[in-house]
């Protein structure tokens, strides 16, 4: 059983939450919410789900997780700019474990300078960012670089959530 960190703030895209929390939960993995204070509500930018954060980003400590998933929407450009989420994932990454972002969950990775060299797809709308980062930037409904796992939209949560369940098992 892996546990695996979402990063969450308010404004993210409600089934790019929804869907891969539950499916972690459903194959018996552990899905502990990040977010910027614990007990901060999370509201989707949909209004159709909400989330409590189990834990503050400056209480996160890498050693305790085996991976984190980053829902896009709006959240990832509030995270971004939070120096506790960028060194949080920075750990994750310097012990090769898995990263999943989709949509604008690859800010995250730009912020946290892990693109260079590896393969990625995201949002069109930051796909240039993506590129300057360092990527390889791909139009694919799922991109698996090493340790990194992304996707573009909503659509393609169903290959997002799959890959990252197999690099789970």
């Amino acid at each position: 059983m892996a546990k695996v960190a979402f990063l969450l703030a308010s404004g993210f895209e409600d089934s790019e939450m929804k869907n891969p929390y539950e499916a972690i939960k459903e194959a018996g993995h552990e899905a502990i919410i990040i977010g910027l204070e614990k007990g901060a509500q999370c509201d989707g930018k949909k209004g159709t789900v909400s989330y409590t954060a189990d834990l503050a980003a400056s209480e996160a400590n890498a050693n305790e997780f085996d991976a984190v998933i980053i829902p896009g929407g709006g959240a990832p450009e509030a995270l971004r700019v939070n120096d506790d989420v960028i060194r949080f994932v920075k750990e994750i990454n310097q012990d090769d474990k898995l990263i999943a972002g989709i949509c604008h969950g690859p800010q995250i990775m730009i912020s946290a300078d892990i693109l260079k060299g590896k393969e990625a797809t995201c949002f069109i709308g930051i796909r240039d960012d993506v590129k300057l980062a360092g990527a390889t930037y791909h139009d694919k409904e799922v991109v698996v670089s090493e340790n990194l796992i992304t996707s573009r939209t909503p659509k393609d949560e169903p290959v997002f959530i799959r890959e990252i369940l197999a690099k789970l098992s």
